[in-house]
């Protein structure tokens, strides 16, 4: 069993975002899901992303860092797009993670001036075509991350791995949760 914290997207602390969370915590893992957004939703991602701007990534990284200012060491950060950049932020600063995954987007350890940790494994999980996509942070990650797992499906929705959203494709998201369940029970 693992121990995750799991970082929402631009839409907030969805009904998606939390059911993906059940469906870790369904395997056994212990699932935490702070709420940097304190409460506010967003059915467009854009106007999340507005209000993230407003919040300023100054604030947004202190909610993360009070979020799991009272939880034990070795945890697995999950991030989910806006999220991937607080977890890794999170794990970079404190140094003591069991493992990193990256849903809906990559991150490079040199946007926050750090190297990876020896011995923290990483995956990454994104649709081909989604316009949201950085193809240099998978580059940098891949170089930056020895042993990163890059995973690529079919597609061009963002949320993919989102009930309810309009992106969600059941078989990708199916795939994705499969191999999560299979990197943390390797690591756990």
């Amino acid at each position: 069993m693992a121990d995750i914290v799991l970082f929402h997207h631009a839409g907030g602390l969805t009904r998606g975002v939390i059911a993906f969370a059940d469906r870790l915590r369904a395997a056994g893992h212990s699932v935490e899901t702070p709420d940097v957004f304190g409460g506010y939703t967003f059915d467009d991602i854009e106007d999340g992303m507005r209000y993230a701007g407003e919040l300023g990534d100054e604030e947004l990284a202190e909610r993360a860092f009070e979020a799991v200012s009272t939880l034990p060491a070795g945890l697995v950060y999950v991030g989910m797009s806006l999220g991937c950049a607080l977890a890794a932020q999170v794990l970079l600063t404190r140094g003591d993670a069991q493992g990193a995954v990256f849903l809906y987007g990559a991150v490079a350890p040199g946007w926050f001036g750090e190297d990876w940790p020896d011995g923290v494994p990483a995956q990454s999980h994104q649709t081909e075509y989604d316009p949201r996509r950085a193809v240099e942070a998978d580059t940098a990650m891949e170089y930056e991350i020895p042993g990163a797992e890059m995973y690529l499906y079919p597609g061009s929705g963002h949320l993919f791995a989102e009930a309810g959203h309009e992106d969600y494709d059941p078989e990708a998201a199916q795939l994705a949760l499969n191999r999560i369940l299979r990197f943390l029970e390797a690591i756990a």
